[in-house]
């Protein structure tokens, strides 16, 4: 079976449900921008889609909100396709960039295909390109599971298990006291077993800014009790001497993990940070392909691995990933972009490898909006099924536009 074509469409719609379309997102997390006044200052609508995002965006002439997403399908000479997304524009001009390599050649021998995108793209080992090159290794191992007629995880050498945990991660909610209480107590309801809330200020936020994030802890723990996991995202947005100071203080409220602390390129300092940290540390969400994680685990400077599916080299690179994370007895707990290829990725592995998926609640609700069947948890958990592939297919009826953005056949 050769690879004969691909395509990246770009799909339009409209989210239903929300009288006030600047109300999907109340509030957004910190970003490393934040040490700037400009861009501290900006509210939740840093989280709201723009050309290059994926997320959900306000249509201000509507007054609704939209949502714009694109997906990437090749096809084959025995009329078989496989699919992956959503990406943005940006990215699938670098797909437009990368495909080219593969048209004529076996489409099953993902192996091959992926060191040829490796070797071929020199300048594009970490960031963008690599993102690209995951979203075609995804959409390949989709294809391999149509062709065998077999869900992913099964090619993997899976399912361990036959349902996943699944841990409630709450981008885009309120971190109001009032709110969180309110929130967390809702998701320990609903059958999640751990939460990830994401602190909304940095250094430059001041003292002020770390009693809120205390707050924010304080509050999430009061709701859900003792004895339940909780998380913490920082997204790269402190130092390591605010790191410092904060870590030990939100020790008491006994996060499972702080995630993201310092930069990523910031490995002696991460290092030093989780030597000496009362709480574990988790990270790799912006690092990629398994060297990048390598020098992370060697510098012993994570207790959990995020790389993303997505971006880090797709399912092909991953399973590498969960292998270094095996050697060094660290889990790897994919970031949560893709939550169909994260659960397949997962199914495949040892629990004590891979234990948990990601769900963004909120985010979900736009990034999945094109799925005909999306992957969601019910009671905490999302149950496996016999959908061959990656089980990408798309609801027709909510889609209101198409628009392609590159193709070659």
């Amino acid at each position: 079976m050769k690879i004969t074509g691909y395509e990246c469409v770009e799909l339009t719609g409209t989210l239903e449900g929300y009288d006030d379309a600047r109300t999907f997102y109340e509030e957004r997390l910190a970003i490393p921008l934040d040490i700037y006044d400009e861009f501290r200052s900006i509210g939740a609508e840093y989280l709201m889609g723009t050309d290059d995002v994926m997320t959900p965006y306000v249509d201000e002439e509507r007054d609704e909100i939209r949502v714009t997403q694109t997906f990437l399908r090749l096809t084959t000479d025995a009329g078989i396709e496989g699919v992956a997304g959503p990406i943005d524009r940006e990215w699938a001009r670098l797909v437009d960039s990368v495909a080219g390599l593969l048209v004529g050649r076996d489409a099953l021998a993902t192996e091959k295909l992926w060191d040829l995108m490796y070797r071929n793209e020199i300048h594009g080992r970490k960031g963008k390109t690599m993102k690209a090159i995951s979203a075609i290794d995804c959409a390949l191992w989709d294809l391999k599971g149509k062709y065998y007629d077999e869900p992913v995880y099964r090619l993997l050498g899976g399912p361990t298990r036959t349902e996943i945990p699944a841990y409630a991660s709450m981008l885009g909610y309120s971190v109001d006291p009032a709110d969180v209480r309110e929130r967390a107590t809702t998701m320990k309801a609903a059958g999640y077993d751990a939460q990830k809330w994401f602190f909304r200020h940095g250094p430059g936020s001041g003292a002020d800014g770390l009693e809120q994030n205390l707050e924010l802890a304080e509050a999430a723990r009061n709701a859900v009790g003792d004895g339940y996991d909780l998380m913490f995202d920082c997204w790269m947005s402190w130092t390591r001497s605010y790191a410092e100071r904060a870590i030990p203080k939100l020790a008491d409220y006994d996060p499972r993990w702080i995630e993201e602390p310092v930069h990523p390129d910031r490995l002696d300092q991460l290092a030093r940070l989780r030597e000496t940290s009362p709480v574990p540390i988790a990270g790799g969400e912006h690092e990629y392909t398994r060297w990048g994680i390598h020098q992370l685990l060697q510098r012993e400077a994570l207790d959990v691995v995020q790389a993303d599916t997505f971006w880090a080299g797709g399912i092909t690179e991953l399973q590498r990933i969960c292998t270094l994370g095996s050697v060094h007895d660290v889990p790897v707990i994919p970031h949560g972009h893709s939550v169909s290829a994260n659960l397949h990725l997962t199914a495949a592995q040892s629990p004590d490898v891979s234990p948990v998926l990601e769900y963004l609640v909120k985010w979900n609700e736009g990034f999945q909006f094109f799925l005909e069947e999306p992957p969601e948890p019910e009671d905490g958990v999302i149950s496996l099924d016999d959908r061959p592939g990656l089980g990408i297919v798309i609801d027709e009826s909510v889609v209101a536009s198409r628009t392609q953005v590159c193709s070659f056949s």
